[in-house]
């Protein structure tokens, strides 16, 4: 059963090639093309040719010359009748296309059958015509289903929003339509079911499947203070969770709307495909004239001018270059989806393949925006000791910092046990009794104005240390000395290594910028092993720096997407990432669900493959109507080479099938470098 996703409006649609579609269903092409099979059976036999070829006796009995028009005629207008009806529309609109080309072909060819059956001297078409609508029909039935595919992603994403929550007001439990959800509201999510809106859990916990956002398979642990997005499924444990985001502003409405802005957007591939398709239609129109006039000139039967005509018309079909873009674009964002990332602008496949080098946002990005504790320094007091009584008083404390030191005990094993009188000095740190002793934990700054300034070498060369690399410092005290200094730094990724490796491996140059201060930054880039950097870079500042990146290339900017959107918006190619539970970022070309630095090396490895795809397809489209249409026209006639108006149908449709081969080919693409899989 699926729901409509609360309050997502569909960007203005952009046209699509000529509109051919409007109104088709798969389910219509399928129907007509059953039953054009089915009719078109006796009219094989009922063909004397065909009845030659196969070597079967002549067939006759009373009225057998109607049996034949008589059913052809039903496979003109209940098959080829979709046809007739885009041809008008195309015509109406100055801009014929496909349709027109089979429309025209199946008209000349019945009309002129029609015409030879009360009378006309020449040869029918009648199993030529049937089979021509048979493998038209069956070549829409595809490109309908593969086009479709695409709308049905947004289907799904419905689908995964329950229609009905559970609202906990003054302890009781209402259900209430998803709607009606309002922010602030408590609800409860039981095992098994899906979380309704976006929202923090304030009490329970049990792992969530998140697998529709990140494409990750395993359940994620959610507690106490833990993010939840609507449509993940909670798989054990009740979880009471405030709602943060209702309506158009879930993570989940904000997806779709992307893929609605993404299946809307042309590239200019597709653009040039269209015009290409126009261009063939006219060529194929002048081209069939040309072939009937000419053979009719040189006194050629009309039946056998006519049927020359008809097969460049048919031949010439631009069906494999109206899906050759269309085609790779589905595959493409499928594949990307797969790994978390949602491409906004289709353009962004062309653009991205040029890239030369990549700028990374430091702090949420490279980063995890969260300090571990790097090195801890003392005069010969035991490491393991001190961490103990560091992390017991900063247990009391909510700083950052102090959550570090803390983390780190506990990474160790190390029992963080209560301590006494604990009292927060503002802009100092904290302060308490361990163990029967004073201690205090905080900047070094404080330890002066308590006169504890001598310090022993091994901690004053730690400091120094520290300092040279940019790192926050926090000292624990006794009443008589400095005891350990903690050294902390912002967590460097562990993707990120890979991530530039990768990059300097496709032969990008990797760029980092900051708002921290030099020596952090250079620290971090020496890490990584990144090529240059920028520190002290105000956000407003940043585009500025990527305008300057472009004189020397093609940039894309990697941030996240909260104070970077300037400088998205200034680079070849905006990527936002770590977008998680606020995939609205209107800056971004491409969106990365996860925090994950390595996304963006599989986007432009995405990028030179669909782009490959592209050129691929539309070589092909093309190049194989500069071969086809000649034969078609005859000009191989005298070497005993011509094709029929069914083999000229057969040899398009197979055309359209290595285009649609080709596309999905491209889900076989590896994106992760060294064999990473995700």
């Amino acid at each position: 059963m699926h729901h409509q996703l609360p309050h997502v409006h569909a960007p203005p649609k952009a046209p699509q090639a000529h509109d051919r579609h409007a109104g088709h269903t798969p389910e219509m092409f399928r129907d007509r093309f059953w039953v054009c099979l089915a009719l078109t059976v006796p009219i094989l036999l009922l063909s004397e040719h065909v009845r030659a070829w196969l070597g079967l006796p002549s067939l006759r009995f009373p009225g057998a010359e109607w049996v034949e028009p008589g059913l052809a005629s039903v496979v003109y207008v209940y098959g080829a009748g979709p046809f007739v009806q885009g041809a008008v529309r195309e015509v109406l609109r100055r801009s014929p296309g496909m349709m027109t080309l089979v429309a025209l072909a199946t008209t000349v060819a019945y009309g002129y059958s029609l015409a030879v059956t009360f009378g006309l001297p020449g040869e029918p078409f009648y199993w030529e015509l049937a089979t021509l609508v048979v493998v038209m029909l069956l070549g829409h039935w595809i490109e309908m289903r593969a086009v479709q595919g695409a709308s049905r992603a947004l289907e799904h994403l419905a689908s995964l929003v329950p229609p009905v929550a559970h609202r906990v007001r003054k302890g009781e439990v209402e259900d209430v339509p998803v709607e009606a959800l309002r922010e602030g509201d408590v609800v409860l999510v039981r095992p098994g079911e899906q979380v309704p809106a976006d929202g923090v859990v304030l009490e329970g916990a049990g792992h969530v499947n998140e697998a529709f956002l990140t494409g990750e398979s395993r359940p994620v642990l959610k507690q106490t203070g833990s993010e939840v997005v609507a449509g993940s499924v909670n798989g054990e444990g009740a979880l009471r969770v405030q709602v943060l985001r209702t309506g158009e502003q879930t993570t989940l409405s904000q997806i779709a709307r992307l893929v609605q802005e993404a299946q809307g957007a042309r590239s200019r591939y597709q653009v040039l495909a269209d015009r290409a398709a126009a261009w063939l239609t006219y060529t194929a129109v002048a081209a069939g004239s040309a072939t009937l006039g000419l053979w009719l000139v040189g006194r050629a039967p009309s039946a056998f001018a006519v049927e020359r005509a008809v097969t460049v018309l048919v031949i010439a079909c631009p069906h494999a270059l109206g899906l050759a873009i269309p085609l790779v674009i589905v595959n493409a964002t499928a594949l990307a989806a797969r790994h978390g990332i949602l491409v906004r602008n289709r353009e962004a496949f062309e653009r991205a393949r040029d890239i030369r080098t990549v700028a990374f946002d430091k702090t949420g990005t490279l980063t995890e925006g969260r300090l571990r504790v790097r090195a801890v320094y003392t005069d010969g007091a035991d490491e393991a000791e001190v961490l103990r009584i560091a992390a017991a008083l900063e247990a009391a404390s909510e700083h950052p910092l102090a959550q570090a030191i803390v983390e780190a005990a506990r990474s160790k094993g190390l029992p963080v046990e209560p301590v006494q009188n604990v009292r927060a000095v503002p802009g100092k740190g904290i302060e308490g009794t361990w163990d029967g002793q004073l201690y205090r934990v905080g900047r070094p700054e404080w330890a002066a104005e308590l006169g504890l300034t001598t310090i022993g070498e091994p901690l004053r060369e730690g400091l120094r240390e520290a300092e040279a690399r940019g790192e926050s410092v926090v000292a624990l005290m006794d009443p008589q000395r400095i005891c350990a200094l903690f050294a902390l730094v912002d967590r460097v990724r562990e993707s990120a290594r890979e991530a530039v490796r990768a990059l300097h491996a496709m032969g990008r140059r990797v760029v980092m910028v900051t708002g921290d201060a030099e020596a952090v930054a250079r620290t971090v880039a020496q890490d990584l092993g990144i090529d240059r950097f920028s520190a002290r870079v105000l956000p407003q500042d940043k585009a500025r720096l990527v305008r300057e990146l472009r004189a020397e290339g093609p940039v894309v900017f990697v941030g996240d997407g909260i104070n970077d959107a300037p400088a998205l918006v200034e680079a070849d190619l905006g990527v936002a990432i770590g977008a998680g539970t606020n995939v609205a970022i209107e800056s971004a070309d491409v969106v990365l669900v996860e925090n994950d630095p390595l996304d963006a090396v599989r986007v432009l490895r995405l990028a030179e493959a669909t782009y490959g795809k592209m050129v691929q397809n539309l070589v092909w489209a093309t190049g194989y109507n500069v071969v086809a249409i000649p034969l078609a026209a005859g000009v191989a006639y005298r070497f005993g080479v011509l094709l029929s108006p069914a083999v000229g149908a057969l040899l398009m449709s197979l055309s359209t099938v290595a285009v649609a081969v080709n596309a999905v080919l491209l889900r076989r693409a590896r994106l992760s470098p060294w064999g990473l899989r995700r």
